[in-house]
């Protein structure tokens, strides 16, 4: 759970991990808008710099417009 004072973080996605650019608390998931803590975060696209909150956002991320 985040707090109210939860401050947004910046990364760089990496393909097996993540480098932190800015400290923060979350990153907001790039279908959802959800905010995604970075303990919780497992989905993201390096080549699109995209954090996910699950699974299916991934996927709807991947699939064709």
């Amino acid at each position: 759970m985040l707090k109210p004072e939860a401050r947004p973080a910046k990364l760089q996605y990496l393909t097996n991990n993540f480098r932190v650019l800015v400290d923060g608390d979350f990153v907001t998931c790039a279908v959802t808008g959800a905010r995604i803590p970075l303990d919780e975060l497992r989905y993201w696209s390096a080549a699109r710099q995209e954090p996910y909150l699950d699974a299916e956002a991934s996927t709807k991320a991947m699939a064709p417009q």
